[in-house]
């Protein structure tokens, strides 16, 4: 599978990825070697996020974590994420952003029931569902963070439709996430038409390419231990590796990769020009 068809395939092939990739995923390379799904960022002077001694090992996906979540002021706060994967992110942000609750969502059962046992914190809470049909009350939620995940929803505009129904006015929409080339122009044009207004757009191919490169032998030894070696190429192809599919596409300028803060307005109709 090439980087171009991972991103880029019919919205019924990204679905059953979805529904049966990730928990094979989850059992295959056990979870509790892989809190984390996203493929991280650093910065150039390094980030030097201060972190505890048992987040290092996951320092860079953390960062882009931070980084992302820190677009606005999680404190006491009503958070969700959607897209949870193995619940590294929503343990780090309920641990150090002190928000009042954290709820994670995703469509991986598999994955949810791990996140249960291996994150056992007060008012972090993990709920199996799709994101295209939010199982949340209109106005739930003071943020709604988004890593890494959105590219395999086969209707994006419908995604950012649940987000603003279980936002609150005032509420913030905290993305990153990416796409081929060939895919830009819709991608732009669906956050364009988002019910809510564009406060903040960066590219980050650079950031995360740098994190890439440091966790690339971490992301081999896993794949060497627990994935059979008649997979390891696809596996290489769809992590984080140095010279990967994935790496080169983001290298070379095929793949872009952006951060996004959106907030959804307190009244009246959005405004849709960018602020920051």
């Amino acid at each position: 599978m090439t980087v171009t068809n991972r991103l880029i395939t019919s919205p019924l092939v990204e679905k059953l990825k979805t529904k049966y990739g990730y928990p094979l995923a989850t059992r295959l390379l056990r979870a509790d070697e892989l809190l984390f799904l996203n493929y991280g960022y650093e910065e150039d002077p390094p980030m030097a996020l201060p972190l505890a001694e048992s987040d290092e090992p996951n320092r860079f996906c953390i960062q882009q974590y931070h980084r992302v979540a820190t677009q606005a002021n999680l404190t006491g706060k009503e958070v969700l994420e959607v897209g949870c994967g193995h619940g590294g992110g929503a343990s780090y942000l309920m641990r150090t952003l002190q928000p009042d609750s954290y709820t994670g969502l995703d469509l991986n059962q598999a994955g949810i029931d791990f996140c249960r046992k291996r994150h056992n914190l007060p008012r972090l809470r993990f709920v199996q569902g799709d994101a295209e049909n939010l199982p949340f009350a209109d106005q739930s939620f003071d943020a709604v963070i988004n890593v890494e995940s959105s590219h395999c929803y086969p209707t994006f505009s419908r995604f950012l439709a649940e987000v603003a129904r279980v936002l609150r006015p005032g509420g913030h929409f905290l993305y990153t996430d990416l796409r081929h080339r060939i895919s830009i122009p819709e991608w732009e044009a669906t956050l364009a038409d988002a019910p809510m207004r564009l406060t903040a757009e960066e590219a980050i191919n650079g950031e995360v390419l740098r994190a890439m490169e440091k966790n690339s032998q971490q992301w081999l030894d896993l794949i060497d231990r627990r994935v059979p070696a008649l997979l390891h190429g696809l596996a290489r192809a769809q992590t984080g590796v140095q010279g990967g599919k994935t790496y080169r596409g983001l290298q070379s300028g095929e793949l872009s990769y952006r951060m996004y803060c959106f907030a959804k307005p307190s009244g009246g109709v959005p405004d849709a020009s960018p602020t920051g």
